[in-house]
């Protein structure tokens, strides 16, 4: 990671990465991706449980406690991959940052003013002292009068160095660090449109996220501390009535749900239960129509849940500027 603030956009001048890694505070998971004949696939996949306690991803405190098997997870993730490469795509938890939908009613002209008007809004926003913040933001739905919203994300800077230090005692590079919900709304658009608004609801083991999309656009993002099943409920609920009332919606088009392995046996009745009070379709993420299996092997549910993140921040590389999700290109580093 440059030690200057940077849109993640800066990768886009270089070559693709080809292995990502997620980080939770349950598992290390990764992926590699190669492109085959105008198609990608998955060449390989790996999981590594990680001990309670090991990390703790939070917002305003140290994350990494034990970084001694938090790089040997890491290590034995790539060793399984194939250990080649020296550069990976990282995903992190939702829980390390603040996500905030920002709006200008008039945009300066200049990208300098942009980014100094979005971190004095931003000032009021964070819970730590900005200068000591890795910023990034990405252009968001146009508004009425020519002005714009933007999806800003900001993370303690040392905690992003933290996990940096993690992969480079794993012998790799995070080029490219990103959020986990983000990275699942790229997994979701890469395998085709969706018209209309459409919800995903993510949960992990120690968060769930509520986000909002429209076209390439997240227009609502929401992240809470892990929540019952009955509060995650009235989350999800209070959500489609702010997307109503607030946002001119007329439902969801689809409920894309995430984090089947967090939810484990009540997977199901959950998802019945939430399609049942939204009265609409929820599906379980699935990334395959965008990235084939090698030898187009079946995964379970759980697999494709787990994989999802880790793929999509290197499909959001590979897929047209048009079918990527433009707010969630605004990566943390």
């Amino acid at each position: 990671m440059s030690q200057k603030d940077a849109s993640a956009r800066s990768w886009l001048a270089s070559q693709p990465p080809g292995v990502a890694v997620e980080l939770t505070a349950t598992r290390v998971a990764g992926v590699a991706l190669a492109d085959s004949g105008g198609s990608r696939v998955v060449t390989a996949h790996a999981i590594e449980p990680l001990s309670p306690g090991v990390l703790t991803p939070g917002l305003n405190a140290a994350n990494v406690h034990e970084e001694g098997a938090l790089v040997s997870a890491i290590r034995a993730v790539l060793t399984s991959l194939g250990g080649r490469t020296r550069k990976v795509a990282l995903v992190l938890p939702d829980s390390i940052a603040k996500v905030s939908l920002v709006r200008f009613e008039k945009v300066p002209a200049k990208a300098a003013d942009l980014e100094q008007l979005i971190r004095w809004q931003m000032r009021k926003a964070a819970p730590f002292r900005i200068e000591d913040a890795q910023l990034a933001y990405e252009a968001g739905v146009e508004l009425p009068g020519g002005g714009r919203e933007y999806l800003v994300t900001v993370v303690r800077r040392d905690i992003v160095q933290s996990y940096e230090r993690a992969c480079e005692a794993a012998g790799v590079q995070a080029g490219l660090i990103d959020l986990a919900s983000f990275n699942q709304i790229n997994a979701v658009l890469a395998s085709g449109e969706s018209p209309g608004d459409w919800l995903l609801v993510n949960v992990a083991s120690d968060y769930a996220t509520l986000a909002v999309v429209r076209g390439g656009d997240v227009v609502f993002f929401r992240n809470r501390s892990s929540a019952g099943e009955a509060e995650l409920a009235d989350l999800v609920h209070q959500t489609a009535m702010y997307h109503e009332d607030r946002l001119g919606g007329g439902g969801f088009s689809r409920v894309v749900l995430a984090g089947l392995s967090a939810l484990g046996a009540d997977t199901e009745r959950f998802r019945l239960s939430l399609e049942e009070r939204m009265g609409a379709t929820v599906e379980p993420i699935d990334f395959r129509p965008a990235a084939e299996l090698r030898n187009r092997i079946t995964v379970s549910p759980d697999l494709c849940d787990i994989l999802a993140a880790p793929i999509g921040i290197l499909l959001r590389e590979r897929v047209s500027r048009g079918a990527r999700v433009r707010a969630a290109a605004s990566g943390v580093a």
